[in-house]
């Protein structure tokens, strides 16, 4: 047979009740040792008094002990007196108090561990047992505990009966708690079973139950991060889909001119030549989108730590790259000794791509700048500030998205809508990010502020 499931109202269940009849049991014989204790106390301080009371009158005949059971207040059916005359002149050697020679018939047996406690077999009696000396003569007092033992018969009785009542109702209390408690998880639970089966799971959110507040924050946590992943799963969508349409327009292309060539190339070679350059620029722009996505793929996937990097160093190493693919004057002032936690390739790559958007959508007699500098923070700050057409405030929040490109601009400037969507990623996993204003009177800035090499967040 399979195991039950532990759900967590059984678990809270079994050990709570474990725990509160360990609780109980336990405060039981607390009060039961202490009772006791009591009890066995108050019978040593008035075994104590009694004998003191027989040292006072000396028995040493029958007229004296006689004389004494007269006076005496002795309860004698639980007090039990034998006094023993040990002078040489005695002529009655013991005196006994009724019963006490058929209590006595069997020597009473000392209890293990308790002084002055004997226990008596054949009456099935503990005794307590006092004894002194005055004047040659011996008095030992036996003292019944039976109405000790009775009150704690008693205290042990209501202890069983606290017991049994505690494990039948708190189970029922403890069961109500648990589910009060575990409802809530079950309820999102079977939502989640619920969703997990529907056609979007992403698109529906969990309940949140207004208490406990532990389940709620779980709740709120997990729509959270359930239109995070739908809201990727879109995107992955909208990627799969323009992606496909970025590489559909070039495959027809070089189909239709291959077929062009295929069957009017014998007829008609001066079709040729165009037709090839049609094939050949196409076969480009798709190398360069399956360049493209490959590098964002990678930049998707880059973790770890990042080695410190001269960021003055690599900036200026790549715009001296850069001037001869670029038809715009471009000024730079790079402020020296700059340093960050990241990889050259991705900073080189940033830069190539703020460039080159710079260049692509500016005049050819234009200004390029870009600046490095630390701000107050500490941080670095590269800077591209261009003199072109500028960006619109509706483009703005989409420049950085994948495939994302202007309508007045698709088909009319060459592009794939990647370069800024690859910067983003290497930007964030290198631990920056992108700000970009409107260049006066006319271009854009577009800066990235990358955390000093003492910051060890990126890449972590």
């Amino acid at each position: 047979m399979g195991k039950h499931k532990q759900t967590s109202a059984a678990i809270m269940l079994r050990n709570l009740v474990a725990m509160v009849a360990i609780i109980t049991l336990s405060l039981g014989v607390a009060i039961t040792i202490a009772v006791g204790h009591q009890l066995l106390r108050e019978t040593a301080v008035a075994s104590v008094g009694l004998v003191e009371s027989v040292k006072k009158r000396t028995i040493d005949g029958d007229d004296d002990w006689e004389n004494w059971r007269k006076n005496s207040t002795l309860d004698t059916s639980s007090s039990y007196v034998v006094v023993t005359n040990m002078r040489k002149d005695a002529k009655v050697r013991h005196y006994y108090s009724p019963n006490t020679k058929k209590l006595l018939a069997v020597p009473p047996t000392a209890v293990p561990l308790f002084r002055n406690l004997y226990y008596q077999p054949r009456q099935g009696v503990l005794l307590y047992h006092q004894m002194a000396h005055a004047r040659g003569i011996r008095y030992d007092l036996w003292q019944s505990l039976n109405s000790q033992v009775n009150i704690l018969v008693r205290v042990m009785e209501v202890t069983v009966i606290i017991l049994v009542l505690t494990l039948l109702i708190s189970p029922f209390y403890i069961r109500r708690l648990a589910h009060r408690l575990t409802d809530p998880l079950r309820s999102l639970s079977v939502s989640t079973k619920t969703i997990q089966a529907s056609e979007d799971p992403g698109a529906t959110p969990l309940p949140v139950p207004a208490k406990p507040s532990e389940v709620t924050d779980l709740a709120v946590n997990f729509n959270a991060l359930l239109a995070q992943l739908h809201d990727r799963q879109e995107q992955q969508k909208f990627f799969i889909m323009n992606a496909a349409h970025e590489l559909r327009t070039p495959i027809a292309t070089i189909r239709s001119h291959a077929q062009l060539i295929d069957r009017h190339g014998t007829d008609h070679p001066e079709i040729i030549p165009k037709s090839v350059h049609y094939i050949t620029e196409e076969s480009r722009q798709m190398q360069e989108l399956v360049n493209e996505l490959i590098t964002l793929s990678q930049a998707d996937q880059m973790a770890g730590p990042a080695p410190l990097l001269d960021l003055s160093q690599t900036v200026t190493a790549q715009l001296t790259a850069l001037l001869p693919t670029v038809k715009q004057k471009i000024i730079s002032r790079i402020a020296p000794n700059l340093t960050m936690r990241g990889t050259a390739s991705a900073i080189d790559h940033i830069l190539d791509n703020l460039v080159g958007n710079a260049a692509k959508y500016s005049p050819a007699n234009s200004t390029i700048t870009v600046t490095l500098h630390a701000d107050a923070a500490g941080n670095s700050v590269l800077t591209v500030a261009d003199q072109g057409r500028g960006i619109s405030a509706e483009d703005k929040p989409h420049i950085f998205d994948r495939f994302y490109r202007s309508a007045d601009i698709r088909g009319s400037i060459p592009g794939t809508g990647l370069g800024l969507a690859i910067a983003a990623q290497l930007a964030k996993v290198s631990g920056g990010h992108f700000t970009i204003t409107d260049n006066q009177p006319q271009g854009t800035i577009i800066q990235l502020t990358l955390p000093p090499a003492n910051n060890t967040a990126p890449n972590q």
